[in-house]
C-alpha cells in the first residue's frame, strides 16, 4: 500500500520530475498499413541526475510490454501506465545508479484515425484508396507514437529506423543514412541520420507514396516538395516560396538553416493548417499545394504565408525552442511576425504589412473577452495546451512584436533577436530571456514595458479628448461587453497631427496624462475644417483610441480628403466598430463613418470596410427589424460602386489585391442579398456546370455563385444543391472542395440545411473539412444548433482534438444573440464539458452574450432611422 501510493504521488502534476532526462532516442517503428497497427522499440539514453526509485515518462494510447522494460541491467519491480495523466511510472527495487543508462521499451498501437500521434491518412492510388501514416506530434501527442519524455524543455538527439512496404516513400525529419531490403523484397529497413538536440514534438515521420519536385539553396540545402503521385507542378509555387525563405532567414536571423535538407509534405488528412516539424513541415494540402488554374489569389497569398511560417519555425522554435507552452507565443507569434516580413521581401506588391492588421483586429477581437487569456499562460496540465493554440498565442503575439519593433527601431530589434537566436541555440528559452537580451542591446526597459503586455490580459482603450492646447489621455482595458476592466498598460504611443511630418512618440505609463502639443497644433487656428489628430499612427500599437467628437469629425474628413495612411484607415474603422459592439460608440455613429469609405477602392482598407458591413447585417435583423432593409441597402450602395467597376471578370494587368477585393466584394454583395449579384452568380453557374474550362467563373468568384445558388435552393428544388455536390464529387482539388463545402448550408431552407449539415458526418467528407460546412446563413442558427445537440455525441468523439471540437462549437454557438439563448447553451453543456473545448465554449457564450447587449443599445439609438434614412435616400 504504501509503495502504491508512493507511485500515486506523480498524478496530476503539470510537470514531469527532473530526476532523469532524456539524452538520446533510438526509435525503431514498423507500421502495417492495411491493420493500421504499429509496433515499435525505443532505446532511450536516460541521465539519472538524482536519487530516485522511478523513472517518469509519457505514454499515451500505447500497450507496453512490460516484460520488455529495462535500465541497463535492471528491471522495474512495477510498471504502472496512469491513463488519465498519460504516464509511465517505472518503479524499482531500490535507487538507480546515477548517470547515463540505457532504457529499453516494446510497444504497439494503433495507427488512429484522429489526426494526432501516430495516425493514419486515406488517399487514392491508381484507383485504389490507400492509408498514408503520418505525425502530428505538437503539441503533446509524441507519447502516442513512444514513450518519452514529451516536454519542450527535455531535448534529446533521434535516431530513427522504419521498416515499411519497398515501394513506399518513407521520411523523416533527418536525410537516410542506410536503406536495405528485407530477404523477401516485400520491406525495406530505412535508417536516419541523427537529429541535432530538439523537442519530441517536432518529431516526424511520413510513409505513403509520393511524388516529389525540388531545388537547392546557395549554401546546398536541399529543399522537396511532396505530392499526391501526378500533382508535383501543384507544390512549385511553395517550392519558390521556401527558397526565398531560407535565405531570408539566414540572413535576419544571422545563423544559417541548422539541417542538411528541408521536406515538405502535402497531407491529405491534417488536423491543423501545418506543422513545423524539424526539416519535415507537414502541411493540409490546400496551405501547400496551388494550381494556376483552380485555385485563388487568397489561397495564393495563404500557401506564401503558410510556408514563410513554418520556415521561420525552424529558428524560432525548432533551433531555440519554448522551455514550457507558457511560453508557446514565443513560437508562434515570432513565425507570425516573422511570415509577414519574407512574404512582404518576396512579394512587396501584396501590401502584406497593411494585410497584418487582420492579425491584430483579430487578437484584439478574442482579447476583448473576459474569458480571454495573457499571452503568457500558465498550464497546469497537458491537457490545457491545445487550448491556447488561438489568436493570443498567434495574432497578439504577433501584434505587440510588431509594436516593440516600431518601439525599439528595426535594426536594433533585428541584431538583438540574431543574439537571442545564438545565445540560446539548440536550447530552451523563456519570454523573460527574451527581453533580457532585447534590454541588452537596446538600452530600453523592454522587460517593463512588455510584461504589461505578456502577464496580463486584454488591452487598453485610449480615450483622447482635447482641450485647448492640452491633449487629455485615459486608458482602460477594452472588453466587448462595455464593462471596464482593471489593467493598466505601459504603452507606447504615436501620435500624428494634420500631416505624417508633424508627430510626436510618448510612452502612457499610468491610467491617465496630460500632454502639451502647441507644437503640434500651430497650424489649427484658421482651418479647423481641415484639421485631424491621428493616435497609434499607422496602428502598430495593440491598443483601440475613443476619440471626442470634434476628432472623430477631423477623421472623417481626413478620410474623405484621402489624408491618411491605408493602415490608419483601417484602424479607424476597426475601433469604430469594435466601439460600437461595447456599446461605447453609437450605430448610427458607425454608419455614419462607413459613408466616408465610400470612395475607397484599395484592398486591404474595402476588406475592413466588408468585415464591419457583414457583422452589422448579421445581427440587425434581431436589433431592428423595421430598419434592417434599408440598413442593408446602405451597405450594398457602399459596396456596389467597387464591385461594378472590378466586375466579374479578370481584366489584363489586373494586381493581385484587384483579384482578391473582387472575391471579396462579389461574395458580401451575395450575403446581403443584392438581387443583380446574386442573379449573375446564378447565370455564371448554370454556364459554369456545363462547362467546367469556362472561363465565366475563374476560382476567385465561384464561392460568390455557389452561395448565389444556394440562396435559391428549396426542398421542392434542389438542383442547385444537388449541382454542387456533384461538383464536389468531381473534382480532387481540396480548395475546391472547401469551397463547396463552405456554400452548400448558406441556405434559407431549412430541410436543405439539414442535408448539408448532415453530408457533413459522411465518409465523402474528411475530418479536416467538416467544421468548413458550419457556413450557415443567420436564419440557419437554430437549425444548426439542433442538429449539433442531436449529434453531439457522435460530433464529440470524432473530432477529439482541441482545435476542431473548439471550431465545432464556437461555429455554431458565437452566432447567436440573446441571453435566453445564452443559458440554454449553458444548461446543454453543463454535464458535457471537457477541457478540449471548455474555453472555446465559455467564449463563445460570452460572445452571445455581448451580440444581446449590442442589439439593446442599437434599440437605445434614438438617432438610428433619420440617420439610416439620410444615408440611403442622399445622392
Amino acid at each position: 500500500m504504501c509503495e502504491k501510493q508512493e507511485s500515486a504521488d506523480f498524478r496530476g502534476q503539470p510537470r514531469l520530475p527532473h530526476f532523469a532526462t532524456p539524452r538520446r532516442y533510438d526509435i525503431f517503428l514498423k507500421p502495417d498499413l492495411s491493420s493500421c497497427q504499429f509496433s515499435g522499440s525505443a532505446a532511450i539514453t536516460v541521465d539519472v541526475v538524482s536519487p530516485t526509485r522511478f523513472l517518469v515518462l509519457n505514454s499515451a494510447d500505447l500497450s507496453i510490454d512490460a516484460t520488455s522494460v529495462s535500465l541497463g541491467q535492471i528491471s522495474p519491480r512495477n510498471t504502472e501506465l496512469v491513463e488519465d495523466d498519460e504516464i509511465l511510472v517505472l518503479e524499482f527495487d531500490s535507487q538507480l545508479p546515477l548517470g547515463q543508462s540505457l532504457l529499453r521499451i516494446h510497444f504497439t498501437g494503433t495507427l488512429n484515425d484522429q489526426m494526432r500521434g501516430f495516425y493514419r491518412s486515406k488517399y487514392e492510388y491508381k484507383g485504389d484508396v490507400k492509408n498514408m501514416a503520418v505525425t502530428q506530434f505538437e503539441s503533446v501527442d509524441a507519447r502516442r507514437c513512444f514513450p518519452c519524455w514529451d516536454e519542450p524543455a527535455f531535448k534529446a538527439q533521434f535516431k530513427i529506423t522504419l521498416e515499411v512496404p519497398s515501394q513506399l516513400v518513407a521520411l523523416s525529419n533527418m536525410p537516410i543514412s542506410e536503406e536495405k531490403l528485407n530477404a523477401d523484397g516485400e520491406l525495406k529497413t530505412i535508417s536516419y541520420e541523427e537529429s541535432p538536440l530538439m523537442s519530441t514534438y517536432l518529431v516526424a515521420i511520413v510513409i505513403g507514396h509520393f511524388d516529389y519536385i525540388q531545388g537547392i539553396t546557395p549554401d546546398g540545402i536541399q529543399v522537396r516538395v511532396y505530392t499526391q503521385v501526378g500533382k508535383t507542378e501543384q507544390g512549385r509555387f511553395a517550392l519558390d516560396v521556401a527558397l526565398n525563405s531560407l535565405n531570408i532567414y539566414k540572413d535576419y536571423f544571422a545563423v544559417p538553416y541548422p539541417l542538411p535538407k528541408l521536406d515538405m509534405v502535402a497531407i491529405p488528412d491534417f488536423a491543423a493548417g501545418a506543422m513545423e516539424n524539424y526539416g519535415l513541415v507537414t502541411y493540409r494540402e490546400s496551405a501547400l499545394l496551388y494550381d494556376e488554374k483552380l485555385s485563388s489569389a487568397s489561397n495564393k497569398q495563404n500557401v506564401a504565408i503558410t510556408v514563410a511560417h513554418e520556415l521561420a519555425h525552424q529558428w524560432f522554435g525548432n533551433l531555440v525552442t519554448m522551455e514550457w507552452w507558457t511560453h508557446l507565443w514565443l513560437n508562434e507569434g515570432f513565425a507570425s511576425w516573422v511570415s509577414y516580413l519574407a512574404v512582404d521581401a518576396i512579394f512587396p506588391e501584396w501590401k502584406i504589412w497593411t494585410q497584418f492588421l487582420d492579425e491584430t483586429a483579430s487578437g484584439m477581437k478574442l482579447d476583448a473577452l473576459s474569458e480571454s487569456h495573457p499571452i503568457e499562460v500558465e498550464i497546469k496540465h497537458a491537457s490545457e495546451v491545445d487550448a491556447i493554440f488561438d489568436s493570443i498565442s498567434y495574432d497578439k503575439g504577433a501584434s505587440v512584436i510588431r509594436m516593440l519593433q516600431s518601439y525599439l527601431g528595426a535594426n536594433c530589434f533585428q541584431k538583438a533577436l540574431a543574439s537571442y537566436i545564438k545565445k540560446y541555440a539548440y536550447g530552451n528559452a523563456t519570454t523573460d530571456d527574451l527581453w533580457a537580451v532585447l534590454e541588452e542591446e537596446s538600452g530600453e526597459p523592454v522587460r517593463d514595458l512588455m510584461s504589461s503586455w505578456t502577464k496580463q490580459q486584454g488591452y487598453p482603450v485610449i480615450f483622447l479628448n482635447m482641450d485647448s492646447n492640452k491633449l487629455h489621455l485615459y486608458q482602460e482595458q477594452f472588453l466587448s461587453d462595455g464593462s471596464s476592466g482593471s489593467g493598466t498598460w505601459i504603452a507606447p504611443l504615436t501620435l500624428c497631427c494634420s500631416s505624417y511630418d508633424i508627430s510626436k512618440k510618448f510612452i502612457l505609463k499610468s491610467k491617465s496624462d496630460e500632454l502639451d502639443v502647441d507644437d503640434l497644433i500651430l497650424h489649427k487656428e484658421g482651418n479647423q475644417e481641415t484639421f485631424w489628430m491621428k493616435l497609434n499612427t499607422d496602428q502598430t500599437g495593440f491598443y483601440r483610441v475613443k476619440y471626442d467628437d470634434e476628432l472623430a469629425l477631423g477623421l472623417e474628413y481626413a478620410i474623405k480628403a484621402d489624408k491618411l495612411s491605408l493602415t490608419d484607415k483601417i484602424g479607424i474603422i476597426d475601433d469604430a466598430s469594435a466601439l460600437s459592439v461595447a456599446c461605447k460608440v453609437t450605430l448610427s455613429s458607425l454608419l455614419s463613418l462607413l459613408d466616408a469609405y465610400s470612395t475607397q477602392s484599395d484592398y486591404t482598407v474595402l476588406s475592413r470596410v466588408i468585415s464591419v458591413s457583414l457583422k452589422i447585417a448579421n445581427l440587425v435583423d434581431d436589433a431592428t427589424p423595421d430598419l434592417s432593409d434599408n440598413i442593408r441597402l446602405f451597405l450594398i450602395k457602399l459596396l456596389k460602386s467597387p464591385a461594378e467597376k472590378l466586375g466579374w471578370d479578370v481584366k489584363e494587368g489586373e494586381s493581385h489585391l484587384d483579384t482578391m477585393l473582387r472575391a471579396e466584394l462579389l461574395m458580401a454583395l451575395v450575403r446581403l442579398g443584392n438581387k443583380s449579384t446574386v442573379d449573375e452568380g446564378i447565370r455564371r453557374f448554370a454556364i459554369f456546370l456545363n462547362d467546367r474550362n469556362s472561363s465565366v467563373l475563374l476560382p476567385d468568384t465561384r464561392k460568390a455563385a455557389y452561395v448565389a445558388v444556394m440562396q435559391h435552393c428549396t426542398v421542392s428544388d434542389k438542383s442547385g444543391y444537388e449541382s454542387l455536390l456533384k461538383i464536389y464529387r468531381e473534382t480532387d482539388q481540396s480548395q475546391e472542395k472547401v469551397r463547396v463545402i463552405g456554400s452548400l448550408a448558406s441556405c434559407p431552407d431549412k430541410g436543405i440545411v439539414l442535408d448539408a449539415l448532415n453530408f457533413l458526418l459522411t465518409d465523402e467528407v474528411r475530418n479536416q473539412d467538416a467544421v468548413y460546412g458550419l457556413n450557415v446563413a443567420i436564419q440557419g442558427r437554430e437549425t444548426l444548433w439542433e442538429w449539433l445537440k442531436e449529434n453531439w455525441e457522435y460530433i464529440s468523439k470524432t473530432w477529439p482534438s482541441s482545435s476542431l471540437i473548439s471550431s465545432f462549437v464556437s461555429s455554431v454557438v458565437s452566432p447567436f444573440s440573446s441571453y435566453e439563448k445564452s443559458e440554454e447553451i449553458e444548461k446543454f453543456f453543463a454535464s458535457r464539458m471537457k477541457p478540449t473545448f471548455e474555453r472555446a465554449l465559455k467564449q463563445s457564450l460570452e460572445r452571445v452574450k455581448i451580440n444581446a447587449h449590442w442589439i439593446k443599445g442599437v434599440r437605445n439609438d434614438k438617432s438610428l432611422a433619420e440617420v439610416v434614412s439620410h444615408l440611403v435616400h442622399k445622392a
